[in-house]
C-alpha cells in the first residue's frame, strides 16, 4: 500500500495477475466496510466484489470499502447499476479500483464503458481526481490512472453472446465476466442454470473470449471449477458470502441433527 507522501502510484493486484496470466480470484458480493475487511484477513482473494447493483451500497459508502480492500491489498471492484457515463467516473472517482459493469449487450456499449473509465485520449471520464488523486500531480495521475483502473464488462444476455464477437473487439476491458443467472432469464429459462442450453450459450461465451485472447471471468459451482479453469476461465468468484453462508450453515445443522439421541 503507497504511504503517505509517496508519490508512487496505486498499484492493482487482481489486474497485474491477470495481465501477467495468473488466476485470481475474487470475494462477493460485498455491501460493507467490516465485511470487506474480514475478507481480506483470510489472504485467499485477490479482489473484492462490490455489489451496488443489487444490494444497498452507496456512493457515499464506496471511500470507507476500497480503504478496507486496500489494508489486505486487494483489488475493489464495483458492480454499478447500469451502463451510465457519468455513475461509472463517480464510482471511480470514489476510490475504487475498477467497474464492473452490467448487461453490456453491443460494442456501442463497451465503447461507452471504456469513454466513462478512461480519461483523454482514451476516453472522457470527467478530468478531476477523487481519492486515489491524492499525493499526485493532475497530469501524474491521469497518466497513470488510465492503466491502473480495472475495467470488466458483464455479458449476461443472449443479446450479448450474439454480438461477442464485436464487443471483444473494443480495446481497454481488462475483462468479459459471464453471467448465468440472467443468461438464463434471457433464454426464457428463468432460473434453470442447468439447462442444456444455458450450458451451451454459456460455454459459447467462455470460449469466444479465451479464443480472442481476452480475460474471460466467471462464478462457477465447485463442482464446475475444474472444467471452467480447463477452457480457460482465468478470474474466478466464488459464490456470494450469502450462499457460502447458507451451504455452511446446513451442512452444521445437519450434523447437529444427526447427533441427536
Amino acid at each position: 500500500m503507497r504511504q503517505a507522501g509517496s508519490k508512487e502510484v496505486d498499484t492493482n493486484r487482481l489486474k497485474r495477475k491477470l495481465m501477467a496470466g495468473e488466476l485470481s480470484l475474487i470475494s462477493g458480493n460485498h455491501e460493507s466496510a467490516d465485511m470487506i475487511d474480514f475478507v481480506g484477513s483470510l489472504g485467499l482473494f485477490d479482489g473484492v466484489w462490490i455489489d451496488m447493483q443489487h444490494g444497498p451500497v452507496s456512493v457515499e459508502s464506496l471511500p470507507d470499502m476500497s480503504r478496507a480492500a486496500d489494508l489486505w491489498g486487494l483489488t475493489s471492484l464495483v458492480r454499478v447499476r447500469a451502463i451510465d457515463h457519468a455513475l461509472i467516473g463517480l464510482t471511480i472517482a470514489a476510490g475504487v479500483h475498477g467497474v464492473l459493469v452490467p448487461r453490456v449487450n453491443t460494442k456501442a456499449d463497451a465503447e461507452l464503458v471504456v469513454d466513462a473509465a478512461k480519461f483523454a485520449p482514451i476516453g472522457h471520464r470527467a478530468a478531476s481526481g477523487g481519492r486515489r488523486s491524492y499525493g499526485h500531480s493532475t497530469d501524474e495521475y491521469h497518466r497513470n490512472a488510465n492503466d491502473a483502473t480495472f475495467v470488466a464488462v458483464m455479458i449476461e444476455d443472449i443479446v450479448a453472446i450474439e454480438n461477442l464477437p464485436e464487443i471483444l473487439t473494443v480495446p481497454h476491458i481488462d475483462m468479459f465476466f459471464v453471467a448465468h443467472y440472467d443468461l438464463a432469464h434471457s433464454l426464457g429459462l428463468q432460473s434453470d442454470v442447468e439447462n442444456p442450453r444455458l450450458v451451451e450459450a454459456y460455454d459459447r461465451a467462455v470460449e469466444l473470449i479465451v479464443g480472442a485472447g481476452k480475460v474471460a471471468g466467471a462464478v462457477v459451482k465447485e463442482t464446475e471449477l475444474q472444467k471452467y479453469l480447463s477452457m480457460g476461465v482465468s478470474c474466478v468468484k466464488v459464490p456470494g458470502w450469502q450462499a457460502l453462508f447458507a451451504s455452511a450453515a446446513r451442512s452444521f445443522a445437519k450434523k447437529v441433527e444427526s447427533s441427536r439421541v
